[in-house]
């Protein structure tokens, strides 16, 4: 019986893994969106987000049908918990990466020129940082890294505060251009939600490692 048990905990920490790969790609695809305004790889984004919404189900199915069978206990149930939880964030993740591409689609059949556009690429470097590190976190159950990306989190936060303040200045100034500014806008918040859930999953981290919920606590301290 612990040699089922043991394999199965061990296939579903490699279905998390993968997913975690996939995801990830689903984001680097969708940053390299923004930069290139590409229509073709944005529709790629939103056609194959199925793939990713399939394997969030089937992790979830084989948590509840370890807790089913096994009904694991202290370190192995944070584990399964733990799953279930960065399950949902990542598919979370992937459907901000679906959202940045539909604004992106937007934007690329936008021919005229624009006065105002945002260099995303500060926070593109943080959210991707973020998000490579909370699943490097994951794979090594790295608690000082998994740290490292909740403080981060502060820093793309302002940088969407800043965001909203110049888009706001520029729809003031140019109100005809009103639903690009949004758009901007929007890829902007996306991008901050994406910081948000791989917070999640780092908290996640170290709730596995230490059982310690740090969600509501003071990182900084």
């Amino acid at each position: 019986m612990a040699k089922h048990f043991d394999r199965e905990l061990e296939k579903l920490k490699k279905k998390i893994l993968s997913l975690g790969a996939m995801v990830e790609e689903r984001v680097y695809l969708a940053i390299k969106a923004i930069e290139s305004r590409d229509p073709d790889l944005a529709q790629k984004i939103i056609r194959s987000d199925h793939e990713i919404d399939e394997t969030e189900v089937e992790v979830e199915e084989e948590c509840l049908k370890i807790l089913a069978l096994y009904q694991p206990v202290a370190i192995d149930l944070r584990f399964i918990v733990a799953v279930i939880k960065i399950n949902n964030d990542l598919e979370r993740i992937a459907d901000e990466a679906v959202n940045i591409a539909r604004g992106v689609s937007y934007l690329s059949r936008k021919k005229k020129i624009f006065y105002f556009d945002f260099d995303f690429s500060q926070m593109v470097e943080k959210t991707q940082s973020m998000l490579k590190g909370s699943l490097d976190a994951l794979v090594n159950l790295d608690t000082d890294l998994a740290f490292k990306v909740c403080i981060l989190d502060d820093e793309v936060d302002k940088i969407n505060g800043e965001v909203h303040r110049l888009v706001k200045d520029a729809i003031r100034d140019n109100p005809e251009q009103g639903e690009h500014l949004v758009n901007l806008l929007l890829i902007s918040r996306h991008l901050e939600r994406i910081a948000d859930h791989a917070t999640n999953i780092a908290e996640e981290v170290i709730y596995l490692i230490e059982g310690e919920i740090v969600r509501h606590g003071d990182l900084n301290s």
